[in-house]
């Protein structure tokens, strides 16, 4: 028990809510709530697991050399945490997706001719000559109303979360995992954003900006 306790400890949250859903168990509440519910259940399946190990202990030994063939790609895969969404929000999430890709690209006049204009964003064009302004269609389009999308999923993360701006420790606490994610300011240094690091993943709070390593 104290093992299976350890290896809980090391995975991360989005990790132990996959094992509960994988066993129908609910997926709300902290990292520590998390373990000690997989605990439980854990208790009560061991009697059951300890009868079929003596039956697949051979079948482990004909596939010992084999057994870290796919250790690498283990590794590089963490999953990541999912928002709790109504149906609603799940079709307007989807909407705004495919109607993303049916946008336009919004490009500023002359952005292929300097390599600066290519660099930065939109800027509407107010030239009294201008091509792009009087709508010449190998221009470019025009920012309009009629390319905005769906109102239910704006501001939305793609992943279907709300994005909170965290800068410290205190930001965290008022954060919803279920609906809402952490964004650590730009301005936030190498430490602090440690500390935000390991506070988030015990509030089970996904932090959308997480560098790698960290």
């Amino acid at each position: 028990m104290i093992g299976m306790t350890e290896e809980y400890e090391s995975m991360t949250v989005a990790q132990l809510k996959e094992l509960l859903k994988e066993q129908g168990l609910p997926v709300s509440g902290k990292k520590a709530e998390l373990i000690e519910r997989l605990m439980e259940t854990s208790g009560a399946e061991e009697e059951v697991v300890e009868d079929t190990v003596e039956e697949t202990a051979e079948e482990d030994d004909f596939f010992e050399e084999d057994e870290d063939w796919d250790d690498d790609e283990d590794e590089g895969h963490v999953a990541k945490q999912k928002p709790v969404l109504d149906e609603a929000t799940q079709e307007a999430l989807s909407l705004r997706a495919a109607q993303k890709k049916k946008t336009p690209s919004f490009r500023r006049t002359e952005w292929f001719r300097y390599k600066r204009l290519s660099r930065s964003g939109w800027r509407a064009p107010h030239g009294m000559d201008s091509k792009q302004r009087r709508n010449y269609r190998y221009r470019g389009s025009l920012v309009r109303v009629g390319h905005g999308k769906v109102a239910e999923a704006r501001g939305l993360h793609p992943s279907g979360f709300r994005e909170v701006m965290v800068h410290n420790l205190n930001d965290l606490e008022s954060i919803d995992p279920e609906t809402q994610a952490a964004r650590i300011g730009r301005t936030v240094g190498g430490r602090k954003r440690e500390h935000i690091h390991a506070r988030a993943d015990e509030l089970g709070i996904r932090v959308l900006n997480r560098r790698s390593g960290v």
